[in-house]
């Protein structure tokens, strides 16, 4: 899974919603459909996104299909989180340390 292209594909609005709903209960297209302001298609279209960044998964159930998020895809994207994360608190620890090193630590140059 890339990464960018997750958070890429979570920064639509309908995906968003999509995953939501998805958090409480599996759910069919013409469910998901039912409750957004997009066309069957474009439900069918967002999931396929969603799929394809490993963020859903589908399964039969007679002529449906129910989707669900997938577990694997999120607990991925959740460590890359981290793993961010981590780095910018270095990255600001760092840059920290270095403005105090230099004399330049701003907040002792404010006035009280």
């Amino acid at each position: 899974m890339e990464t960018y292209g997750c958070f890429g594909v979570l920064g639509d609005a309908t995906r968003r919603s999509i995953v939501e709903r998805l958090r409480h209960a599996p759910a069919s297209v013409g469910e998901l459909a039912a409750g957004l302001p997009v066309s069957r298609p474009a439900v069918s279209q967002h999931l396929k996104v969603l799929a394809e960044a490993g963020l859903v998964v589908s399964s039969a159930a007679g002529t449906r299909r129910i989707y669900r998020l997938a577990p694997e895809g999120f607990a991925a994207l959740r460590s890359e989180l981290d793993q961010l994360w981590g780095d910018a608190m270095a990255a600001f620890a760092a840059a920290e340390a270095e403005g105090e090193a230099d004399g330049n630590d701003e907040r002792h140059d404010r006035p009280a």
